[in-house]
């Protein structure tokens, strides 16, 4: 091979990692931008990203609730600001978000209403029925301990939410939550197990 052949090589390798490197900038900016543009339209007409396992990851809406809320129903909730919405950010529960404690809104299922007796020992048990799939768990995925709810009667006002996620961090731990936190049903538009 000539010297003027490498040099040639040289060349053309050096066009494919330049092109190579536009192209992975132009997918980032690209990433970019379709984000920004689901956050803009997120706040303007409903749509949230979700990014914790708790339910199914990607793209949700939430959709007006036009009636009383339901036991079974999938909801957006604001955590009250004060203690809940504290420890949840401090621990990495909790995304930062729009919710007035600084949380980002969470996706839970109404598991009980006002009036409800709910028990918590090694899982929960509402008004006599256990839940499925509310065993708790002590420790969270760092080690921290985790105190689990003390139980009672569901205040007027108030709903007591659940994920099935093992890890889920809800009302098994923190208690009901006030109904003046609803945004509204969630419902997927995009999303993916994860």
């Amino acid at each position: 091979m000539t010297v003027g052949a490498r040099a040639d090589i040289g060349k053309a390798d050096g066009r494919r990692s330049g092109e190579t490197r536009r192209r992975a900038l132009t997918m980032l900016v690209g990433g970019v931008v379709v984000m920004a543009v689901i956050a803009v339209l997120g706040g303007l007409g409903g749509l949230r990203i979700n990014l914790t396992p708790s339910e199914p990851l990607g793209l949700w809406r939430i959709v007006p609730l036009d009636r009383p809320v339901a036991i079974g129903d999938l909801v957006f909730i604001c955590a009250p600001p004060g203690p809940v919405s504290a420890f949840g950010l401090e621990r990495g529960y909790f995304r930062r978000g729009s919710c007035p404690g600084g949380a980002g809104p969470l996706i839970k299922t109404v598991a009980a209403l006002a009036g409800s007796r709910i028990e918590v020992g090694t899982d929960v048990v509402i008004d006599g029925a256990a839940l499925p799939r509310s065993k708790l768990i002590l420790r969270d995925g760092a080690g921290r301990a985790l105190t689990p709810w003390t139980g009672g009667i569901v205040p007027a006002g108030q709903i007591f939410v659940h994920s099935p996620f093992a890890g889920s961090y809800d009302s098994r731990y923190f208690g009901p939550l006030p109904q003046t936190g609803l945004l509204g049903l969630a419902r997927p538009l995009l999303t993916f197990e994860p």
